[in-house]
């Protein structure tokens, strides 16, 4: 199924299919990297553990009518998903100030945000991926106003789900980070993953970090935080 290498990342390679069109195959990899690629290294597993917990929440929040470019697991590492063109916009949810919020704007850690904060960021690795409004939204992604409210609004939906369904396993949904891509009709939906690499995810009852944080940080074992919510999202299954 799987054919040419159409796009490697950070995370994931992205692969043509042989005999589906209209579909691509992801695969994720087992390199972490932090601070915009300036700290990688090799974790064996990771891959595994993403897809899976990614497939686990693409699964729910499709069970709850949102729209997303997943369509099946196939195997340990990859996923086969909807061809969509990936709008350069990273959504940015906030529900608590933790990371670069409290840095730029000087808030004090864990102030709670309702409503809950949106933010934009350009996806571009050469530029940082830098923080954006709505105006340079529009003019560097191509993007309507309509489609701005949109997917405003998506992202909010998708987060409700996200609360719900990281509560039910005693994790905190602190922020996290989503793209979106168009269908071939125009349409706006879901796309790239939901990991721990993408939220930061705090224990409900000690604030332990279960997420990429750890590798930033220092703090502790990537595959060990990861395996807890990949454990604790199945048990619940």
């Amino acid at each position: 199924m799987k054919a040419n290498l159409l796009y490697e990342g950070k995370g994931k390679k992205v692969f043509m299919t042989e005999n589906r069109r209209g579909t691509l195959v992801l695969s994720y990899k087992d390199e972490a990297t932090a601070f915009n690629g300036k700290k990688k290294a090799n974790f064996t597993g990771k891959g595994r553990l993403n897809n899976e917990i990614s497939a686990h929440i693409f699964s729910r929040l499709q069970k709850q009518e949102i729209e997303t470019h997943f369509i099946k697991k196939l195997n340990e590492t990859e996923q086969l998903v909807h061809q969509t063109e990936i709008i350069p916009l990273e959504v940015v949810i906030r529900n608590m100030a933790a990371g670069s919020i409290t840095k730029r704007l000087g808030m004090r850690e864990q102030t709670v945000f309702q409503p809950p904060l949106v933010e934009f960021y350009y996806k571009n690795d050469q530029l940082g991926d830098p923080l954006i409004n709505d105006d340079h939204a529009r003019l560097l992604c191509h993007i309507s106003d309509s489609e701005i409210a949109e997917i405003k609004e998506k992202a909010l939906q998708i987060n409700q789900q996200l609360i719900h369904i990281f509560a039910g396993i005693d994790v905190k949904l602190v922020d996290f980070k989503l793209e979106f891509g168009r269908l071939p009709d125009g349409s706006i939906i879901l796309a790239d993953e939901i990991s721990p690499d993408t939220c930061r995810l705090w224990d409900r009852h000690t604030n332990k970090n279960l997420d990429k944080d750890v590798f930033r940080q220092g703090t502790g074992d990537l595959l060990e935080v990861y395996q807890e919510i990949y454990q604790r999202l199945e048990a619940r299954s």
